[in-house]
């Protein structure tokens, strides 16, 4: 080559290399929250498919910026995004940035049921946010109660004070799933008296779908998911942390307390927390103290975080234990006093002795009692690769059920069973393409229930295998939002022939072998397939930076549980024998949902309406015989039978939040939730009528008020003291299932609640105590919500003082102190 073209090329090369390079920069900062470092926000350069993590000192670099003008993303669960513009030269540019903790805003983000850090104004579902901070404002006894109160749409069946099944829009049971730090809860969910197994104090945050979320989880989504999420901490390194939780409640006097602690060295995060509560049977003016509703709880859990440039792994350990009375609401006929159970055979209902007043108030157990306990191992990893992530999500839990039934041998459990589950759930996040976010996952779970030595076997042992795999992709188009995705599942349930007998020493049930003298075969042996097609597409169109509307069409889809298919026999706690279906099909349903939300300067509203059309769907009646006359089975227990039917359901959440700029210290919420239940088989309504019209669970109309005032700055000791008064307002509940006698009216009835709470600094400025005062039912009202199943507890057709059921509890004060340190 000649000598001269050769030193031609080679200064054009290093010409254009450094022409290159002047045409490139570097973007780094620095993310703060309230002064302190935070660590794991999202950073992301739009329009260049660009984007880090901050490390543990709040920092995050881009290299390599073509220079020009770009938008620039700050965006982490629990806080408002954050946009701002920049300018990329040959120099650096620095862009330090304030982060804001989010409280239900539009800008808020969130993870739950759309796989990718998302706005809340992208997403077309429906979801909530509950913070911290307001779940400790509210009087509640586990955090169900704590939701409930806080997100209109969602409401709980409960069997007192310590057990709330969660319903989202006249929805729950198998309907509602609930996960713990993004891993399914498996317990025995089907019963009505098997409430959430999870420490209350733990969860930093709650997030919730309302609506068909089968597309991300499966069967068992098909209502939406609640997602309890426990604390991750986030200050300076080689700290350690904590705070210390105290909590009184005066109606049954229930007391708690909780030790967490935090931890961070390095590239690790350590937590730690301990859980202790107890209560004695609650109280309210009409029944007295309702015997059986006493119960203690104790909770552990432990997790381990390392954070690198390849992703994160976390490990965990949960640990729930509780001990729950059982009620069953016998009493004297006369005086209306509860009675107790202290024979087997030849009990006599109606012959009982009477619980004596000292015992009511005992923190002593009685006798007849649950004890539950919940285990829970997982592991949840991030894998970066490139522009695209791996996320691992590996699961073990194992829930112990005994209900003890048998007063005359306490040791020996009528109930007695244990469910193992290993869950498995992986999810790719591909790299970004042509402006499409897009994840592809495969999740689902083993199961197996075994029967150990009990009296009474409502459902048999069972081994269950599921997987389903899943597309889900979203959009931006200018002013548009677009999001959806399809997936397929395959559920398999089978068990053997279970037989059953009789045991010559006590009488009691047992289980036994084909060929023992006098079996019976309760549980013929099954074996079926379930599949699911379920999928959803909606769209976000923000009108402005401020107001948008929300429309999504989502399909569901849930396999039949194990108590709807397989049950025959008592259920203790539950006080029924339930009577299931071999021949069930799967739920699928079809649900619109249209919203309008407006974020305003001095207001925020949102309206959401939603139609939801179900086929298949399972729900309880009572068994009549052909006189009408309700089937025993056992004495003293009722018997339902799962009935399958077309349903249709339809309602609206609307929710008004005044903050006004100029009295910032003055906040006046309201929220209304309505739903209506319609039993859409034909056969049914067409012999029963008026009677059969409605679903069994369907929530009244509901609108909660509360006008709250807080200080803005410290008064002295006091840092931004607040008071509030808050009103809720349940109507009638004339629509519901009056078939058998399964239902019946429930008289509508309001509340009136106050609150009052502060931080307490000392004189340096620091935080020493966090403190909460709450009383609910100011005016003691007595009444009876038509989700309390202790409505349904009356032996008597009528009784003196023309009541009948229990009566939900009375006015109730709740102390709450939490001392950080």
């Amino acid at each position: 080559m000649n000598p001269f073209k050769y030193l031609l090329c080679l200064s054009l090369i290093v010409f254009l290399s450094g022409l290159a390079n002047a045409q490139v920069g570097i973007l780094k900062g620095r993310v703060t929250s309230a002064t302190e470092a935070k660590e794991n926000i999202s950073v992301k350069i739009l329009g260049l498919n660009k984007s880090v993590k901050t490390n543990h000192m709040g920092q995050y670099t881009f290299e390599q910026i073509p220079v020009g003008n770009y938008e620039v993303v700050f965006s982490a669960i629990g806080y408002q995004s954050k946009k701002e513009r920049v300018t990329i030269d040959k120099d650096d540019q620095l862009l330090d940035i304030e982060i804001l903790l989010g409280e239900s805003s539009l800008n808020d983000v969130v993870i739950t049921g759309v796989n990718r850090a998302t706005e809340l104004r992208k997403s077309p579902v429906p979801i909530a946010v509950l913070s911290q901070k307001i779940m400790n404002q509210s009087v509640s006894t586990n955090l169900i109660d704590a939701i409930v109160k806080g997100i209109p749409g969602v409401s709980a069946v409960t069997t007192g004070p310590n057990v709330s099944k969660p319903f989202i829009r006249g929805l729950g049971y198998n309907r509602v799933l609930t996960l713990y730090d993004g891993l399914r809860q498996e317990g025995q969910q089907w019963g009505d008296e098997h409430g959430i197994e999870v420490d209350e104090y733990g969860i930093a945050r709650a997030e919730v779908v309302k609506g068909p979320a089968s597309l991300t989880y499966g069967s068992d989504a098909l209502a939406g998911v609640i997602n309890m999420i426990p604390y991750n901490p986030n200050f300076d390194d080689e700290k350690l942390k904590g705070d210390f939780t105290l909590n009184y409640q005066s109606n049954n006097g229930m007391a708690g307390s909780s030790l967490g602690l935090a931890y961070i060295k390095n590239d690790w995060k350590y937590t730690f927390r301990a859980t202790s509560k107890a209560a004695h049977n609650y109280y309210n003016k009409v029944d007295g103290y309702v015997y059986g509703t006493g119960f203690r709880e104790y909770n552990l859990s432990a997790s381990a975080r390392i954070d690198k440039k390849w992703g994160f792994s976390k490990t965990a350990l949960t640990y729930y234990d509780n001990l729950m009375e059982i009620p069953d609401g016998s009493r004297d006929s006369l005086s209306r006093r509860f009675t107790r159970q202290i024979f087997d055979n030849g009990d006599d209902i109606k012959n009982r002795p009477i619980v004596p007043e000292d015992e009511l108030k005992s923190y002593t157990l009685n006798p007849l009692h649950q004890h539950i306990q919940h285990y829970r191992f997982y592991n949840s990893s991030q894998f970066k690769l490139g522009n695209s992530d791996l996320n691992v999500l590996i699961g073990a839990q194992q829930s112990v059920r005994r209900e003890y039934n048998h007063p005359t041998v306490s040791a020996q459990a009528g109930l007695y069973v244990v469910l193992n589950t290993l869950n498995y759930d992986l999810k790719y996040n591909l790299p970004d393409f042509a402006g499409i976010e897009s994840t592809f996952g495969v999740n689902g779970m083993f199961q197996g229930n075994r029967s150990k030595a009990a009296t009474d076997f409502p459902i048999p042992d069972y081994d269950l295998f599921d997987i389903g795999a899943f597309y889900f992709a979203k959009k931006s188009l200018g002013k548009v939002d677009i999001s959806g995705g399809i997936r397929m599942d395959r559920r398999n349930i089978n068990w053997n022939n279970f037989y059953v007998g009789t045991n010559a020493q006590t009488g009691f049930g047992q289980q036994v072998t084909a060929n023992a003298p006098g079996a019976e075969l309760q549980f013929p042996s099954f074996n079926k397939n379930y599949y699911g097609l379920s999928g959803s597409v909606g769209l976000t169109y923000n009108l402005s930076e401020k107001l948008l509307i929300k429309a999504n069409l989502a399909r569901g889809y849930r396999a039949p549980n194990i108590t709807e298919i397989g049950s025959n026999g008592l259920d203790p706690g539950a006080h029924i024998v339930y009577l299931g279906n071999r021949t069930f099909k799967p739920e699928f349903n079809l649900q619109q949902d249209i919203g309008i939300i407006a974020y305003l300067k001095d207001a925020d509203i949102s309206m959401e309406v939603f139609n939801n059309s179900i086929q298949n769907y399972i729900y309880q009646s009572r068994l009549t015989d052909a006189a009408g006359n309700p089937v025993v089975i056992v004495p003293g227990n009722l018997t339902y039978q799962y009935q399958q039917a077309k349903a249709r359901l339809y309602g609206a959440e609307l929710s008004i939040n005044l903050h006004p700029s100029q009295l910032k210290w003055l906040t006046f919420n309201t929220s209304l939730a309505y739903v209506v239940g319609l039993n859409k088989d034909e056969s049914l309504l067409n012999q029963h009528g008026e009677a059969a019209k409605y679903l069994p669970f369907i929530p009244p109309l509901q609108i909660r008020s509360e006008i709250k005032m807080t200080a803005q700055t410290t008064k002295g000791t006091f840092d931004k003291p607040y008071i509030k008064f808050d009103v809720v307002f349940s109507a009638d509940q004339n629509r519901f299932y009056a078939l058998d006698d399964t239902e019946s009216f429930t008289a509508g009835y309001g509340l009136l609640n106050a609150g009052l709470g502060s931080g307490i600094r000392s004189k340096s400025g620091k935080t020493i105590l966090d403190i909460f005062i709450q009383c609910d039912n100011i005016f003691n009202t007595a009444y009876q919500s038509n989700l309390n199943r202790l409505k349904y507890f009356e032996y008597y057709n009528s009784s003196p003082n023309g009541r009948s059921g229990i009566y939900n509890m009375s006015r109730n004060i709740s102390f709450r102190a939490i001392i950080p340190f």
